[in-house]
């Protein structure tokens, strides 16, 4: 399998983020991520930032593997990079 850590940022209420978690989830893929919109604060302004650093635009989701950063639900570049 894969040995990449693999991030996940994500607003609770979009479509597109739960479309990605539950494709991570079908392909058994351990992942750690972060509904954004319910962060406050000085946290919230944190992750704001480590986002903008890979994906200027900050949308959402924005999923790290590795060191490949894919934005918005795109399940074949998903699995290719899972190596699925």
């Amino acid at each position: 399998m894969m040995d990449n850590e693999v991030k996940l940022y994500t607003l609770s209420t979009c479509s597109h983020c739960k479309s990605t978690k539950r494709l991570l989830a079908e392909c058994t893929i351990e992942y750690d991520f972060v509904d954004v919109d319910l962060l406050e604060g000085e946290e919230r302004k944190a992750i704001l930032t480590d986002i903008k650093k890979v994906n200027p635009r900050c949308s959402f989701p924005t999923l790290i593997i590795g060191d490949k950063v894919i934005v918005g639900y795109k399940e074949k570049e998903i699995k290719e990079a899972l190596g699925l």
